[in-house]
């Protein structure tokens, strides 16, 4: 069985752009995560998970690399178990296999997956580290002071926020809180939090 992943960080963010022609694929299996979440504990990696402990699994295609994961440790031991299985990857983006046709372990797709994996963590680690110079210049500038030492946050202002209302919705809908949490890429412990302001105010009411 061939498989196609795809995975979105977000709700809104458009999947199509991963899909590939119906017939290079038997079936296809989405997550909706933080690519931070480990592979195996998405919803659709423990799906994927099944398929190969069961030897259904012949090929597994994904869009592009860091969809398999946001950390390069995380890629590699991803691999590393597809490969213990003798289950090809197919990177189509970047046109990589992790195996060849002999089943043997594809030494050149490793060391450019294993480049690539360090670009992708230092293109993140100099993101955040812009953003903390931006911080720190606002901070000087007396623009940015964040929430005041001691002070609480606004419940309808917490609940009104982007990530927030969408964890609310799934809430609403019957989603458990770990489903929510990795759908929305929050922590699940905000996902409580969501929860218990929204009962309070409900209770208010």
């Amino acid at each position: 069985m061939n498989v196609l992943y795809i995975r979105t960080s977000t709700l809104e963010q458009n999947s199509e752009r991963q899909s590939i022609n119906a017939r290079d694929y038997d079936l296809l299996i989405e997550d909706k995560c933080s690519g931070t979440v480990p592979f195996f504990q998405r919803e659709g990696g423990s799906k994927i998970q099944v398929l190969l402990n069961s030897g259904k699994l012949n090929e597994l295609m994904v869009h592009e690399i860091d969809r398999l994961g946001r950390t390069l440790l995380n890629i590699l031991e991803t691999i590393k178990l597809f490969n213990a299985k003798k289950v090809n990857i197919h990177f189509v983006r970047q046109g990589l296999r992790t195996l060849n046709d002999d089943g043997s372990e594809n030494d050149i797709s490793k060391m450019v997956i294993s480049i690539l994996g360090v670009v992708a963590e230092m293109e993140r680690k100099m993101i955040r580290e812009r953003q903390l110079e931006g911080i720190a210049i606002a901070k000087a500038k007396g623009v940015y002071k964040g929430r005041v030492k001691g002070t609480k946050e606004n419940i309808l202002n917490f609940l009104d926020k982007e990530k927030n209302k969408k964890a609310l919705d799934l809430l609403n809908k019957g989603y458990k809180n770990i489903e929510v949490a990795k759908i929305i890429g929050i922590h699940p412990n905000t996902v409580v939090k969501i929860k218990k302001l929204n009962k309070k105010i409900n209770d208010n009411e």
